[in-house]
């Protein structure tokens, strides 16, 4: 254990905005009487926040500069049998990357928010949702056992429960909250089962000693099947991450999370609760490296959401929805990286995904309050002029989106394309195909939502709805009918989200994917699987990848989105609109979103309905409650009828069975003679 890492300094990491969300939750709401202010609250929040990341930023100095490591239990919550339950912290470079992307992201947020929320009721109540976000975020990541990451990842679904349905007086906020609850309880179902069985064969739920068994689990069957145990274990813990990170199929509910206010879209799609799936991967990767099998069904599930998610974007509206099924796509992205053993490609890209999608979030938050709180693209247009600041930070975050080169998602996004393209999984060749289908498709709506938005025709004095967007929580002035730029509460974060959006893969590239940063956390059986062997074959420097990158498939399937979104709707803005005509069977399959909400709602919701009213009335009504429950009463009244005749309380009843008695024990002794 390094000497340079401090149990009490990494402690004080996820306390600090513990501490701010309690003191904002209690004194700055009815709770405790509103003893603070609002200026009080987001100071208190804000600072709790600051101390995480100037701690998390310390601490990844710390490991990155001088091999500082820590890997320790704080405190012993109870020991059954051999089965230790702790709490305790891993610091390494997975650790230290993901505090300080988490702190940081959530610091921007918290700044925008007084702008964004500035007005709204719930303000303080925000200020400590979003804090106590943070703490369950980095209590998930800082983990070093299976409990504690369990507690963090059900903590920071709850919160994202009450964050998506902050506005809890609108009827859509309730909708969408508990839809992201339930879907969740499906993949967290899976993913308890996989610790459990963990626990169960491994006898631990520590990381260190459960990684060190993972060659034992993978000699061992599954009892009564002929499946590797640790195929099983891998695929229940995976189910866990599709639906923490939504993957296909149970990535419905994230689109409809955008009912929250645009602050919480930024934390839970960017640095947060999306990315803890891929970040709990990665962690067990001692475990899926020893199933091909787990990880050609993580290839085939990241594939179809990174392309069929991207589908569903190009026919949004919603500038938040927009950016919503972006951030669908790209996660899927980052699964399929899992699945080829790119795992600290995954990260790379969750990394700088983190920056550009939570600029991008800002940004469209940033929009609809200069929009006065309309949030459909079709009724935007030369934006630009009037917000400049706003404009040209939500173009620098979609050139990041799209992967161009020198710019942050570049690095890790053809990472991600190389590193399928190198893989030898039966998987591998759809995969490829639809993260580079995945690229055009990208770019098109991503660029289609920058032209309509900034560029063009000004619309929004013909949007039809004006003044009732689905943002609308009676903030901000609307008496002003035309755009404006936001205040510097929120400029300021989308600047400082913009610099490493643009810079930080150029400088980080060498040391996490070539280098050592990640040497300890992640595990690969380097002669099943070289994918990285042969990226690092190929690779001569960021600045060569990305001068050769002009000459690559991605680039000009790039190019050819954003020139075909100029073009239809710059241009000829006919085109879309043929298109629709032509293709409107597909526009329709699209519009329903595949019709899986439709079969989640009219199959496997009436169904379990009808199972449950056939178990309540079949089995609770007719065999409990009336073949045991009401039988047992009937049966034991008809015994007391019966009974209650022999004890009449007539004397000539009693003699008359005395005299039967006699008559019926003289003919039993007369009968064995």
């Amino acid at each position: 254990m390094s000497q340079t890492l401090q149990a009490s300094s990494l402690l004080a990491v996820p306390m600090a905005p513990l501490v701010g969300s309690a003191l904002a939750g209690i004194f700055g709401t009815r709770l405790g009487g509103n003893q603070i202010g609002r200026a009080v609250t987001h100071t208190l929040t804000i600072l709790g926040v600051f101390i995480a990341f100037v701690l998390s930023a310390m601490t990844l100095q710390s490991v990155a500069l001088d091999g500082a490591r820590f890997n320790d239990t704080l405190y012993t919550w109870m020991v059954v049998g051999d089965l230790k339950m702790e709490i305790g912290f891993m610091i390494d470079g997975l650790t230290a990357m993901m505090m300080c992307v988490v702190t940081f992201v959530s610091l921007m947020v918290h700044i925008y928010t007084i702008g964004y929320m500035e007005e709204d009721e719930g303000y303080n109540r925000f200020f400590s949702y979003i804090s106590l976000f943070t703490f369950s975020m980095l209590m998930l990541v800082m983990s070093n056992n299976m409990l504690q990451l369990f507690f963090g990842w059900e903590a920071v679904g709850l919160v994202s429960y009450l964050l998506i349905g902050f506005w809890f007086n609108k009827p859509t906020a309730i909708f969408a909250n508990m839809k992201a609850f339930l879907v969740n309880r499906v993949g967290d179902f899976g993913f308890i089962l996989g610790i459990g069985l963990i626990a169960a064969y491994g006898g631990t739920l520590n990381y260190t000693e459960a990684f060190a068994k993972a060659a034992e689990l993978g000699a061992l069957t599954f009892p009564g099947t002929d499946w590797m145990l640790v195929t099983v274990i891998c695929i229940c813990l995976f189910i866990g991450a599709m639906g923490k990170s939504a993957q296909f199929p149970l990535h419905v509910w994230l689109p409809d999370s955008m009912e929250g206010p645009t602050p919480i879209s930024a934390l839970i799609h960017a640095a947060t609760m999306v990315t803890a799936g891929i970040f709990m991967v990665t962690r067990m990767s001692p475990f899926f490296e020893l199933s091909d099998t787990a990880l050609n069904l993580i290839l085939i599930i990241g594939a179809i959401t990174a392309l069929f998610m991207g589908f569903l974007g190009l026919i949004q509206n919603d500038i938040k929805r927009v950016v919503a099924y972006s951030t669908l796509s790209q996660l899927g992205y980052m699964t399929v990286a899992l699945g080829a053993s790119a795992y600290s490609v995954a990260v790379f890209h969750l990394m700088t995904h983190a920056f550009f999608k939570a600029l991008l979030f800002l940004g469209a938050g940033s929009v609809i309050m200069g929009m006065h709180h309309n949030q459909d693209i079709r009724w935007m247009g030369g934006v630009r002029k009037y917000m400049p600041i706003t404009w040209i930070t939500s173009l620098l975050g979609s050139l990041a989106l799209i992967g161009t080169p020198f710019f942050s998602g570049f690095y890790s996004k053809d990472s991600i394309i190389e590193a399928v393209a190198e893989s030898h999984l039966p998987a591998a060749g759809f995969a490829h195909f639809a993260v580079l289908a995945g690229v055009f498709v990208t770019a098109f709506y991503s660029f289609r939502m920058y032209f309509l938005v900034f560029h063009g025709a000004e619309r929004y004095d013909q949007n039809p709805d004006a003044h009732h967007g689905h943002d609308d929580h009676h903030g901000h002035d609307d008496h002003d009918h035309g755009p404006h730029e936001s205040p510097w509460v929120v400029t300021v974060p989308l600047v400082l989200l913009a610099i490493p959006s643009v810079l930080i893969g150029f400088y980080t590239i060498d040391p996490l994917l070539f280098g050592e940063f990640f040497s300890d956390a992640i595990f690969i059986n380097a002669d099943k699987h070289p994918v990285m062997h042969e990226l690092a074959h190929e690779y001569h420097g960021a600045v060569s990848m990305a001068m050769h990158a002009f000459s690559t498939v991605p680039f000009w399937l790039a190019l050819a989105g954003v020139v075909s979104s100029y073009y239809m709707y710059m241009i000829n803005p006919a085109v879309p609109a043929a298109i629709k005509r032509v293709c409107h069977p597909i526009y329709v399959l699209f519009e329903n979103k595949y019709y899986l909400d439709w079969f989640n709602e009219n199959v496997l919701a009436r169904g379990a309905r009808a199972l449950g009213i056939g178990l309540w009335k079949g089995g609770d009504q007719a065999i409990i409650e009336g073949g045991v429950v009401n039988a047992s009463w009937k049966l034991v009244g008809w015994v007391s009828s019966v009974t209650r005749q022999l004890q009449s309380g007539y004397l000539y009843h009693y003699a008359l069975m005395m005299i039967l008695g006699v008559f019926l024990l003289m003919t039993w002794f007369v009968w064995l003679k």
